[in-house]
């Protein structure tokens, strides 16, 4: 159990680094926003790649940090019934749905994101637009995205086993103090 404990720590250690790290990338993302609506507005003189480098920055920014998302629970959830559930039961819910769900979601869009990927590496695909960037970078982040995903969801799963385990030995020593 110790070894479980140190894996989902070490998932919610790479996610809180990627996620600081890249939440970084709306600082240039705005600064690039502003810059273009001043040469825009102000000098008459848009960019050709303003528009091109923004969205691949937006791309980058929302994806990679959708692990720190799931760490810190800010993805949108439905939790309508589940929050009137006891913990142990609301584990059990959790679980059953990142098994049935989640996991094989997360699998499917790495395993498609990772040929999606490898086609656009394997002809340098570029937008086509006048500026004209690479796209195969983002393109890779899809996949390291539902790498860190499907990470974070195992320490999710880790961490509900352990909510599940607290319960239970709670329950089972209510019920041995009140038999004696």
């Amino acid at each position: 159990m110790d070894l479980l404990r140190k894996i989902a720590k070490f998932f919610d250690g790479i996610n809180e680094c990627v996620g600081k790290i890249f939440a970084w990338v709306i600082v240039p993302l705005v600064l690039l926003t502003v810059m273009e609506v001043i040469l825009r507005r102000f000098f008459n003189a848009p960019t050709i790649w303003s528009f091109e480098v923004s969205k691949q920055l937006y791309s980058l920014h929302f994806m990679i940090v959708a692990g720190f998302g799931l760490l810190y629970r800010s993805h949108v959830a439905v939790d309508i019934f589940a929050m009137r559930l006891p913990p142990r039961k609301r584990a059990i819910l959790d679980i059953v749905g990142y098994v049935l769900f989640f996991f094989p979601f997360c699998i499917i869009c790495t395993w498609q994101g990772y040929s999606f990927a490898a086609r656009s590496w394997a002809m340098k695909e570029e937008t086509w637009s006048v500026f004209s960037p690479p796209v195969y970078p983002i393109k890779t982040v899809v996949v390291v995205t539902f790498v860190l995903l499907l990470l974070q969801g195992i320490a999710e799963v880790i961490k509900r086993i352990f909510t599940f385990k607290r319960s239970e030995e709670r329950r089972v020593g209510k019920e041995c103090r009140s038999r004696w």
